[in-house]
């Protein structure tokens, strides 16, 4: 059971397509299911099992290098275990100004990317 998912950049449905269409080179990836906007060259994946259900907003590779570094950023702060998931994410929401459950790198622009990072480097050096 798929969605509409709907392209911020122009507005368009997204197709949705295995892995083999966004990672030709990478056959590991090839069953996992994509939604993508091909004219906008943005995708997003979607949760295993669970029938199309997008793991955040389609992202272009510009969205996409900014939600890397943010989980560059973030993700060691719970994978250290200096923090569980959750707690780290409940930090972050409350770091950021925003209710904990909008709080997901999945859904973020791209100024918000950029500020998981910064309240990354303020934590660190506190």
């Amino acid at each position: 059971m798929t969605r509409e998912v709907v392209c911020d950049y122009c507005g368009k449905t997204a197709a949705f397509v295995t892995g083999r269409k966004i990672y030709p080179h990478r056959p590991d990836l090839s069953l996992l299911h994509f939604y993508q906007c091909e004219p906008c060259k943005a995708y997003v994946g979607c949760h295993k099992g669970s029938n199309g259900v997008p793991l955040g907003r389609l992202a272009n590779a510009e969205l996409r290098a900014a939600k890397s570094k943010a989980h560059a950023a973030f993700d060691p702060i719970w994978k250290g275990r200096s923090m569980s998931r959750g707690s780290a994410y409940s930090w972050l929401a409350k770091s950021l100004g925003i209710p904990q459950q909008e709080c997901h790198i999945g859904m973020f622009n791209i100024e918000m990317c950029e500020q998981v990072v910064i309240a990354c480097e303020l934590r660190a050096q506190s």
